[in-house]
């Protein structure tokens, strides 16, 4: 799992899930309006995890408040 973890799945549909996202996500990109948020490779591959820490409803209260 280390290795996988570590250099990819060798699954040749997760590889093209992976390069579809990567061109989608830098044509969403370069057609964003100039303040909105960027786009990622996960936003448009749901079966690859982003490594973004997901935090509670209660932490997100208290960061927003």
């Amino acid at each position: 799992m280390k290795n996988r973890n570590k250099y990819g799945s060798l699954n040749p549909m997760m590889r093209t899930e992976w390069g579809a996202a990567l061109v989608a996500s830098m044509i969403a990109n370069v057609n964003k309006k100039e303040h909105a948020p960027s786009f990622h490779i996960t936003d448009f591959a749901p079966h690859i995890k982003s490594e973004e820490k997901t935090i509670s409803l209660d932490e997100a209260k208290k960061e927003w408040a």
